[in-house]
């Protein structure tokens, strides 16, 4: 996983500071969009979208949002829990 995070860069001159792809504007949040609107990682970099990035690109994606939230505590208010949308 370390080699694919890696493949993220923050900087705060490049799109606000918001993680991309490293060499590119590309954010992830934009490719994760598309892989939570269907779309496989070779769609994502096919010419219709991407064709810059790379299947591991789109998987350090994955990876930096999973290390995001892997390690995080929710807390819900007692009148949400079982009110899943």
């Amino acid at each position: 996983m370390k080699n694919l995070l890696a493949r993220i860069s923050y900087n705060p001159q490049v799109c606000h500071g918001k993680p991309c792809i490293k060499g590119t504007r590309i954010m992830v949040w934009q490719v994760l969009d598309l892989l939570a609107n269907g779309l496989s990682p070779q769609e994502i970099v096919s010419e219709d979208y991407f064709p810059d990035l790379t299947v591991d690109d789109v998987y350090a994606c994955i990876a930096y949002a999973n290390r995001l939230i892997k390690d995080e505590e929710f807390f819900f208010p007692p009148e949400t829990l079982g009110a899943v949308a």
